[in-house]
């Protein structure tokens, strides 16, 4: 005979940890950061396939969307199960200085990266300075 002990408080915390695991496989990781006159995002999307990726711009607002179907044969018995499978998505709202028009995004081994363009209108200038001699005149 096999006497098993329970612990509540292991058992909690496997499965607190269990759902934590499963949230941080469920999300889409992002660096953002500014070069010259150009905004870039790198979302890390490893094992997702190109086909399975969406990149939408909708008033202000960029979309990705992904996908990753984990396909396992029917004689396979599945032991542990801890890459993720399923779709994910993540926003990010653009500011009015940035071009919606000019978005470009490239795939290169898991990784995302979509350029987004900073409008003209809100590069900074130089602004010209005007210089007329005063016209004020000495009287005697």
């Amino acid at each position: 005979m096999v006497v098993m002990r329970i612990d509540p408080y292991r058992e909690f915390d496997r499965m607190f940890q269990s759902l934590v695991q499963r949230d941080a496989r469920s999300t889409m990781p992002v660096d953002a950061y500014r070069v010259n006159d150009s905004y870039v995002v790198q979302f890390d999307l490893p094992g997702i396939a190109a086909d399975g990726l969406e990149v939408t711009v909708e008033r202000n607002v960029l979309t990705v969307r992904a996908r990753r179907e984990v396909q396992h044969k029917e004689e396979e018995q599945m032991v542990v199960a801890e890459r993720f499978s399923g779709s994910l998505e993540r926003s990010i709202y653009l500011g009015s200085d940035l071009d919606p028009q000019g978005v470009v995004a490239d795939y290169v081994d898991g990784v995302l990266t979509v350029t987004i363009p900073v409008h003209e209108a809100a590069k900074p200038r130089r602004v010209a300075v005007n210089h007329q001699p005063s016209k004020a005149a000495i009287a005697s």
